[in-house]
């Protein structure tokens, strides 16, 4: 087995499971971080639950762990420095998005606020570990789906089932990457074990970009329903959202999600597939990403 260990920040996430298989995979030695409490055993994985304090009572946990992975939020790394030094990490590759770009001018204040926060939580995780001599490697994808646990496709799904249509402000075609969980975590798993790479930032995105209308169109064909698209003026977008958002699993709908349909949200991601020899799939959805019925 592969002597070397990974530590993991946010390991019960959906990329976070990706890795945890991925890792295994590679017989890698895991220590997984997360706010949950998480039982499952396996010999590779060793599980700790951030919110206690006694990460270091295992007597069969070796103490240094030098890379790691953050697929947790980045806002909140800077909780979990001290642990990070604590096991002597030397190297980490962190999950940031790329809605540091596309949300920055957005005419909801929420969402300029978030954009804002990945942006100040990048510059202060990349000064803390240039002060601390720790390579890092910041990862900022688009739009992430995957085996029914997104907040972006399958929450798109879970309207048609709900509504049998999906609204649509225009022509909507703005361009789009949707990248599945599993080729990030395979990007980060690149990223942290190509040694030769160090202290850059990298745009993640799928291996095909589509518009709006297109990606909503594949999602229909998906759940074996017909495509039933109603085009709608932002006015009326806006009075739907306030009403829908009564409803908890759409309270974080906003008309500026609407506004972005015929907005371009698209990157240049040669960088990373010539530095990392990473081609992610198309946009391709399965039966494994559909969403539990409601």
């Amino acid at each position: 087995m592969n002597e070397q260990s990974v530590g993991l920040l946010g390991a019960t996430s959906l990329v976070g499971q990706c890795l945890l298989r991925q890792l295994v995979h590679n017989d890698y030695r895991i220590s997984a971080f997360s706010r949950r409490l998480f039982t499952e055993n396996h010999p590779q994985i060793i599980w700790r639950q951030l919110d206690r304090k006694d990460y270091f009572s295992d007597p069969t946990e070796n103490k240094t762990i030098p890379l790691w992975l953050c697929v947790a939020p980045i806002w909140i790394l800077p909780e979990h420095f001290d642990l990070l030094l604590a096991y002597g990490a030397r190297r980490i590759v962190v999950l940031s998005s790329t809605s540091r770009f596309t949300k920055n001018l957005s005419t909801d204040s929420n969402e300029r606020e978030i954009a804002m926060r990945l942006i100040k939580s990048e510059e202060r995780v990349q000064a803390w570990m240039t002060a601390h001599k720790i390579e890092w490697i910041f990862l900022r994808p688009t739009m992430i789906y995957g085996y029914g646990r997104d907040k972006n496709i399958t929450e798109m799904m879970h309207f048609i089932r709900r509504f049998g249509f999906f609204p649509l402000l225009g022509s909507a075609q703005g361009l789009r990457q949707p990248i599945h969980a599993e080729d990030v975590a395979t990007a980060c798993f690149k990223a942290l074990t190509t040694f030769s790479l160090a202290n850059r930032s990298y745009n993640l995105g799928g291996g095909e970009t589509l518009t709006y209308r297109a990606m909503v169109n594949r999602i229909f064909a998906v759940l074996h329903q017909p495509q039933r698209i109603l085009t709608i003026p932002l006015w009326l977008f806006q009075s739907a959202t306030w009403v829908i958002r009564w409803l908890p699993r759409y309270r974080h709908w906003t008309s500026a999600m609407a506004e972005r349909m015929n907005q371009n949200l698209n990157f240049d991601c040669s960088d990373l597939q010539q530095d990392l020899n990473f081609f992610p799939k198309a946009f391709e959805l399965t039966a494994k990403d559909l969403p539990g019925q409601e």
